[in-house]
């Protein structure tokens, strides 16, 4: 039987747009006038309540390429304009561009709203909410989700499309060309760069920036927008997408891949030897470009970064801050750092999110990529390419990721009891590495080889999740059976995954 799960709320919205046999929609058009009228009261309340009463509220509006996405936008779009809100629809948008809604002189809407839901399956959607400061906290889409009110003012909204995507792709491609200044009006000529867009927003990227740069993109696949998601999952994280742009790099020989998730505030390149740069790798090569341009930097990660990262980062002179997983969590510590007088650039998880200070401490998976762009041709220039920048960081030998369900109503209780009490079990060869502020980290020495392990509760869902690497081939294989033993104690634990490896 189809259930009805509860929106789940976080720094975002998201909920099952499109029933299917095991769901029922959760965010349909009564949800958005609903949210409509929460964000007109939440934004009442940062200030803008007089240009709300005097009809002057302007609110933007896009959406990623889910199936649904055009009729929450309508409703959405409906409900604003019902209540006094003037409109601008950008219909085909990303994340990133809605925020710089906000910043665009053209548009300067006081708050841009994009519907997306990452890269989760085509029958989920979802709310994503920024004002000129920048995204909205958890605290203030509950606050939004509690006051689903109608507001009357005396004013009938305006509706007005615009072509966002447009302006934001001239405004990357101005950055890049400002700083490859040296080699001229298209810096990127000689290069064959691949985008494979999974059938999300990002397809503009090919034809409105490295087109316009010079590149070369033939051979980019699956730029078209299809919210059904038919090639593979939008996701820079994972395997099967990376397989896939890994393996455009190589048959069309190009030098560089770039893959997007579906909402473009992620990303993930491929170099032209066939050499994956996402998780550690991304980190890794990011760092180095910043480190380059501000030296000593710190560096925020969330906590599931190697032993090999730290090391490659305090090698090119920085620091890094392991903190909670999360994009909004490690976004707000750099932010916090800076506050403190501490120098901290970039904000980045292993999922792809990477946030620098220098570009409105926004997530944004395009700017990633033309921050890349803008050392091609220096690198180009010196005979390198893009993976020579990594060069110096070492890779584990092995690496496994297991997530154990939690079989219990108050899992994060639960979930904290089994991470407490790893922390105290004291095995041999295991010792704790307190430089860590999220679960319980584990440095393993022998018998169990050189490495490290996470134990940590997922950010929403009912699952501890444990990431252990070994610079010791073998050695994992020696560390499970130690793990499960400990495990098999909890009796609300399914270890089913064990069992599989």
């Amino acid at each position: 039987m189809a259930k009805k799960l509860p929106l789940a709320l976080s720094s975002d919205i998201r909920g099952i747009a499109v029933a299917t046999t095991d769901f029922i929609a959760n965010l349909t058009p009564v949800e958005m006038e609903e949210i409509a009228a929460g964000l007109i009261q939440f934004l009442q309340n940062k200030g803008l309540a007089q240009k709300y009463k005097s009809g002057k509220l302007r609110v933007g509006i896009g959406r990623d390429s889910r199936i649904s996405g055009p009729e929450l936008k309508k409703a959405f779009v409906a409900a604003l304009q019902k209540q006094g809100v003037n409109v601008i629809d950008f219909d085909l948008a990303t994340t990133p561009a809605m925020f710089m809604s906000t910043q665009f002189a053209q548009f300067n809407c006081d708050a841009g709203i994009m519907l997306t839901a990452s890269h989760l399956p085509y029958y989920y959607n979802g709310v994503k909410i920024f004002t000129k400061a920048g995204g909205v906290e958890e605290e203030d889409i509950r606050y939004i989700m509690a006051h689903p009110e109608i507001h009357e003012n005396n004013f009938e909204g305006t509706y007005q499309t615009a072509d966002l995507i447009s302006i934001y792709s001239a405004d990357l491609v101005a950055k890049i060309k400002a700083a490859t200044k040296d080699f001229g009006e298209k810096p990127l000529t000689g290069w064959h760069i691949v985008v494979d867009a999974g059938n999300g927003a990002g397809g503009f990227f090919a034809e409105k920036v490295l087109q316009v740069l010079g590149a070369d993109t033939s051979g980019s696949q699956f730029l078209n927008p299809d919210g059904n998601f038919p090639n593979h999952i939008p996701n820079p994280d994972n395997k099967e997408a990376m397989a896939s742009i890994k393996a455009a790099v190589l048959t069309q020989k190009a030098d560089l891949g770039v893959i997007f998730d579906t909402d473009v505030d992620r990303a993930a390149l491929v170099g032209p030897n066939g050499a994956v740069l996402n998780r550690n790798n991304l980190i890794a090569v990011l760092s180095k470009i910043i480190l380059t341009q501000h030296p000593g930097a710190t560096i925020v990660t969330n906590s599931p970064t190697s032993d090999h990262l730290k090391d490659f980062i305090v090698l090119q002179g920085g620091q890094q801050v392991r903190y909670i997983s999360g994009y909004k969590n490690v976004i707000n510590k750099m932010i916090a750092l800076n506050a403190e007088g501490i120098d901290t650039q970039l904000a980045i998880e292993t999922s792809g999110h990477a946030a620098f200070k220098e570009n409105y401490n926004l997530d944004d998976g395009a700017y990633v990529v033309a921050k890349i762009l803008m050392m091609l041709p220096q690198l180009k220039a010196q005979g390198q390419t893009i993976t020579d920048l990594i060069d110096q960081l070492n890779q584990p030998a092995e690496t496994l990721e297991i997530r154990l369900k939690i079989n219990e109503s108050n899992f994060k209780v639960y979930g904290q009891e089994v991470i407490d009490a790893l922390r105290a079990a004291n095995f041999v060869g295991f010792k704790e590495d307190e430089e860590n502020e999220e679960g319980v980290r584990l440095t393993l020495s022998e018998p169990y080889g050189a490495g490290w392990l996470l134990l940590r509760l997922s950010l929403h869902e009912p699952l501890l999740v444990l990431q252990v690497e070994n610079d010791e081939v073998g050695m994992i294989e020696k560390v499970l059976p130690v793990l499960r033993e400990f495990f098999a104690t909890f009796t609300e634990l399914d270890l089913a995954p064990f069992d599989k490896k």
